[in-house]
């Protein structure tokens, strides 16, 4: 069974430690709407056959396990979970210096043939899912690719949509949306406040 999801409750969301901005996702609105994801991937799927949630680290590898964890606890069954690094696979590490590779780890059985659902904390430009498509093109053919994120703030440069969404967020180019999760961070929030992409605090998926 999937570890717990560690989630807190709003009052440590609003600590001071956490990123500045404007909160516009608290503890329990992120619990929420992840198991609003998780019923909206099974409902999608027709249920749990077939199916496997990779992370894209960083954010993601914890949200992935979260969704595997409520869906265990609505099929009672164990959905193969891992992690899928594109560190690599960026097509723009000129502008933004790559940080070490992650692991990547598919679940035993692989992804041929399999519904495999990408699980990442901010979709924006698109660059990343488009990484995380070439990677996982490198691992095998699964039978469809479905993407879940909880935060969409808009601004595409490709054409690429989530299939899950946790908050639609309209932003504007010189917002951060900065997410923070217990698994990473200590506290689960999502906050928005204006800065240039990079400042502290980002999140490190501002080009998502």
């Amino acid at each position: 069974m999937p570890a717990p999801t560690g989630d807190v409750s709003p009052d440590d969301a609003g600590d001071i430690s956490g990123p500045p901005g404007r909160t516009v996702l608290d503890a329990r609105d992120i619990s929420r709407a992840l198991t609003r994801i998780s019923h909206e991937i099974l409902e999608r799927n027709k249920g749990h056959e077939g199916l496997v949630l990779l992370g894209i680290p960083t954010r993601g590898v914890g949200l992935a396990r979260r969704i595997a964890e409520r869906i265990h606890a609505t099929e009672g069954v164990t959905v193969p979970t891992g992690s899928l690094d594109i560190t690599l696979y960026r097509d723009d590490l000129r502008r933004h210096p790559a940080r070490g590779p992650q692991p990547t780890e598919v679940p035993a059985g692989g992804i041929d043939g399999r519904t495999v659902v990408l699980v990442d904390d901010v979709l924006y430009s698109g660059r990343t899912v488009r990484a995380a498509l070439d990677a996982l093109a490198d691992l095998g053919r699964p039978a469809a690719v479905r993407l879940a994120v909880l935060v969409d703030r808009g601004h595409r440069d490709l054409p690429i949509r989530a299939d899950h969404v946790g908050k639609n967020l309209p932003s504007a180019r010189s917002e951060r949306v900065m997410v923070r999760l217990v698994e990473t961070d200590g506290l689960d929030v999502v906050r928005i406040a204006e800065g240039a992409e990079g400042a502290p605090g980002a999140s490190p998926h501002q080009e998502s």
